[in-house]
């Protein structure tokens, strides 16, 4: 049972890929600018070259330029409200110098005092010199003369134009100003005269007086009728008897619960039944406490306490009247309760509509009265308004002088370090947007840091670059002694990964060597791999089966009569086609003769049955293929394969191209042990084989290679 797996964070892992991806786009770059030097330098060139081919042909400009002041006085009034923000006031004067109603208007004065025969463009700019109202205008065409004439003409017509808005706005807002006075007049006249009407109905002073009268007398009602509903449910809620001995307590301490309000008490005093009532309860309890006494020395049938007996059986005959008598009081008590509690509320009632309707007169009046006086107050200051804009209508809140007029139109001379400054930009900039597109469109990788970036198998191997001698179409194999350490460490460095990769050792016999397309290098690796299997004391045989062009006799210097396709054929038994090498437990099993028949040939039951026969025999099979999108042969046969090694040029294979490759052989269930970064460049930020040559500078003579 595969036990839960759980993934975490390593906050240093993820700084170091951030650092790694960092530095894989340095590199990338470093390349860029080493194998596309010419572009920047093209750049630069062209960026020269059209800078100073704009300053020959363009046409001459002239500049003129000229400065106003502009004098604000502010009078703002305690109350009123500016409508334009300072600090946005000299903005807006600035866009109006700039706009096309000023400059139209300052072209045909232009033209009219020139005689032209037509305005020219004349391009203007405007700016505001700091912590100052002085606005500097520079102005630049193409005749000199009607350039300054259109300067003076904008300072002016600008004056002009705010002469004109100041004027017409006066006019705008005391015509606004009079109409609304007119309006709140009509309004004034009408709630005055409304206010006339409701006081000759009502009288405002009986109003008050009655509305005061009225809440006194509603407030001792509500107080009459509480007491009298406490009462009604005190009464209700108590027996006759503790009623009755309520009532005589509160006559003994002379206090009464209730006042006599309209003639009538809340709590009557004890009437003369209720009153007999209570002595002969009394009675009755000192008889009986006579007889309890006498019951101590007399007998029962005594005459004594007979006589006892009888007088408190009469007494208690007479206290059942008494009782009846005192309940039916209390019900009219009752009754009469109910009666003054309902006549209470209603008149409680009509009192409060009463007071209700002349609260209501009250706040119309108020209301009509506020009316009044808010719109007189506002009818008041419009009044005072149209008094001070009538007298200062003709006193300018801000002046505009004419500091500077426009200055003769000089021609514009360029400076020339900043036009080569310019033009160097330009060309940088350019050259750099062509490198950015060149970089998008190549997606060729560099580094190991952009393998690992860009492919999720496992790297086995860096093998660097090596120039090929005279006359020869590649690098030379793997030697005995061979003096280039760092290829021959890179390929050991190969050989352990491929070695020690995965657990089952028995799934790594047949190795099968391909890549995307022809150029990567290949064959080479193949070679390699096992000359550096073979040095390790593993008897390796190297299988050539690219059956189209396959070369690997002619590099290892052997002749060819047979081989793969002739045993795959059935015509040679492949112990009769395998030769030997001069390296020690390396055997070859050449291409045998060239057929366009290779993938059928894979197909058959034969070519599995080959294969199994030499990994018994062998400790090690390597199979040097055709590329995978060359053709179909390496797809064919890699799934016959215990493990697919997949090699990648630098600087040269494709990544889209790989990567399609790559998927092409998972398609197969395709067993891929790793790649191999084939001709890395030495020099490259993070190979570092050829930064430790020092290390080689004792290398044995007795050492293989």
């Amino acid at each position: 049972m595969n036990e839960p797996s759980f993934e975490t964070v390593n906050p240093g892992l993820e700084r170091h890929a951030w650092r790694r991806r960092f530095l894989s786009r340095m590199n990338r770059i470093r390349h860029l600018l080493r194998t596309r030097w010419w572009v920047p330098l093209a750049g630069l060139c062209l960026g020269l070259g059209g800078a100073f081919a704009w300053q020959h042909f363009r046409a001459p400009e002239y500049f003129s330029s000229g400065r106003m002041m502009m004098s604000m006085k502010l009078t703002l009034p305690e109350g009123s409200v500016y409508t334009e923000e300072l600090s946005n006031f000299l903005g807006t004067q600035l866009a109006l110098m700039q706009s096309g109603g000023v400059q139209n208007r300052a072209h045909a004065r232009t033209i009219a005092q020139l005689a032209a025969p037509g305005g020219q463009p004349v391009e203007l700019k405007v700016t505001v010199m700091p912590r100052t109202t002085i606005f500097v205008l520079q102005a630049s065409g193409a005749d000199p003369r009607y350039t300054q004439t259109f300067l003076d003409a904008v300072m002016e017509e600008y004056a002009a134009l705010k002469r004109e808005m100041r004027t017409q706005t006066s006019e705008t807002t005391l015509a606004g100003l009079t109409e609304e006075v007119l309006r709140l007049q009509k309004e004034l006249r009408k709630l005055d005269t409304d206010l006339a009407d409701f006081q000759s109905s009502n009288s405002v002073v009986l109003l008050q007086e009655q509305g005061n009268s009225a809440g006194n007398y509603l407030a001792a009602l509500n107080q009459r009728l509480a007491i009298s509903k406490s009462e009604y449910d005190l009464i209700q809620a108590l027996t006759l008897d503790q009623d009755l001995e309520r009532r005589q307590s509160a006559e003994g301490a002379d206090t009464h619960a209730g006042a006599n309000l309209g003639g009538a008490t809340v709590q009557p005093a004890l009437a003369s039944t209720e009153t007999d009532y209570l002595k002969a309860k009394q009675q009755i309890l000192l008889l009986k406490a006579d007889r309890d006494e006498m019951s101590q020395f007399l007998r029962p049938k005594h005459p004594k306490m007979i006589a006892l007996s009888d007088e408190i059986a009469r007494r208690e005959r007479l206290l059942d009247i008494y009782r009846q008598q005192s309940a039916d009081q209390l019900d009219s008590r009752k009754s009469a309760l109910a009666l003054q509690i309902k006549s209470l509320e209603r008149e409680a009632q009509d009192w409060d509509a009463r007071n209700l309707e002349i609260s209501r007169k009250t706040a119309e009046y108020e209301r009509l009265k506020a009316n009044s006086q808010r719109v007189q107050a506002l009818y008041d200051r419009l009044l005072a308004t149209m008094q001070t804009l009538d007298v200062n209508k003709e006193i300018s809140p801000e002046s505009v002088t004419i500091v500077e007029k426009a200055t003769p139109a000089l021609p514009d001379q360029p400076n020339p370090a900043k036009l080569v400054a310019l033009g160097l930009a330009a060309g940088l900039g350019l050259a750099f947007l062509v490198l950015l597109v060149i970089d998008r469109l190549d997606d060729r990788m560099c580094s190991f840091s952009e393998l690992q970036d860009l492919f999720d198998e496992e790297t086995l191997g860096q093998i660097p670059r090596e120039k090929a001698p005279k006359g020869a179409s590649g690098p030379l194999l793997l030697q005995p002694q061979d003096q280039r350490h760092g290829f021959a460490e890179a390929n050991r460095n190969l050989r352990s990964s491929i070695l020690f990769a995965g657990a089952d050792p028995g799934a790594r016999k047949t190795l099968l060597i391909t890549s995307s397309v022809p150029g990567e290098g290949k064959s080479m690796t193949a070679a390699n791999l096992a000359l550096t299997l073979a040095s390790s004391e593993s008897r390796v045989l190297l299988i050539d089966a690219d059956l189209r062009k396959g070369l690997l006799h002619e590099r290892l210097g052997l002749k060819m009569e047979r081989g793969l396709s002739e045993v795959l054929a059935g015509r040679v038994p492949w112990r009769e086609a395998i030769t030997a090498t001069s390296t020690p437990n390396l055997t070859l099993l050449p291409r045998g003769s060239v057929t366009h028949r290779s993938s059928e040939l894979f197909l058959a039951p034969a070519a599995g049955k080959l294969l199994r026969q030499l990994a018994a025999e062998y400790d090690f099979v390597v199979l040097d293929t055709p590329p995978v999108m060359a053709a179909d042969d390496a797809a064919t046969l890699a799934p016959l394969a215990d493990s697919t090694i997949f090699v990648v040029r630098a600087e040269y294979t494709s990544a889209r191209v790989a990567r399609a490759a790559l998927e092409l052989l998972y398609q197969r269930r395709v067993k891929v042990l790793g790649l191999v970064f084939n001709a890395v460049r030495p020099s490259a930020a993070d190979y570092y084989y050829y930064k430790y040559h020092d290390y080689y500078a004792s290398y044995p003579e007795a050492a293989g290679g």
